[in-house]
């Protein structure tokens, strides 16, 4: 079970985390150093079927029904209920990385667009589209065994941005404004 830090480079955050395969799908939890903890639980086809976000003030709990995500977002007494034809979140937390990569089941040079809740701020939501492809995999060798590092080129086609993703399995070694700075057990390599 990889156990480990990312350093969220903008605000200088730590987030502590540890994932797991289990009998039904993934399982990510992350806390970071200002109380944001993200609890995100994956189906067999990586479908995020919940995922609960919380901030000092707000919580979010959500997750892919059918075609359509659907989430309540609350703060003190009130809540709200939203929905949105999309496959799933993304924010701050790598784990939502990860998630996505493996739901695509994208081949060497293949690409999918993809429509996704951008959760940001105090759990704001906004619906993006997404281009992944997977560009290439370069093996890198270690003390254990060979690492097969997946390199994805990310477009947000709102504004033609291209950013890059790369994944050892379930762990996200490079990604925009995060950096992984301990890895305490190697990733789990052998994901469905």
């Amino acid at each position: 079970m990889p156990r480990g830090t990312y350093l969220h480079l903008e605000e200088e955050l730590a987030e502590r985390f540890q994932c797991a395969p289990g009998p039904g799908g993934w399982r990510y939890v992350g806390e970071r150093a200002d109380g944001q903890r993200v609890d995100l639980v994956v189906d067999g086809r990586w479908r995020q079927i919940r995922v609960e976000v919380r901030v000092p003030d707000w919580w979010l709990r959500g997750g892919v029904t059918g075609h359509d995500l659907a989430w309540v977002r609350g703060g003190g007494d009130e809540a709200v209920e939203h929905g949105e034809r999309a496959a799933g979140f993304v924010g701050e937390s790598p784990g939502f990385l990860v998630a996505i990569a493996r739901s695509l089941r994208l081949e060497a040079g293949e690409q999918a667009d993809v429509r996704l809740v951008r959760l940001s701020g105090p759990l704001s939501a906004l619906t993006e589209l997404w281009r992944w492809r997977l560009a290439g995999t370069e093996t890198h060798e270690t003390d254990t065994a060979p690492l097969p590092v997946e390199r994805y080129e990310v477009t947000d086609l709102a504004t033609g941005e291209v950013t890059f993703v790369h994944l050892a399995g379930d762990v996200v070694l490079d990604a925009p404004g995060i950096e992984l700075t301990e890895l305490e057990s190697p990733p789990n390599l052998a994901l469905a």
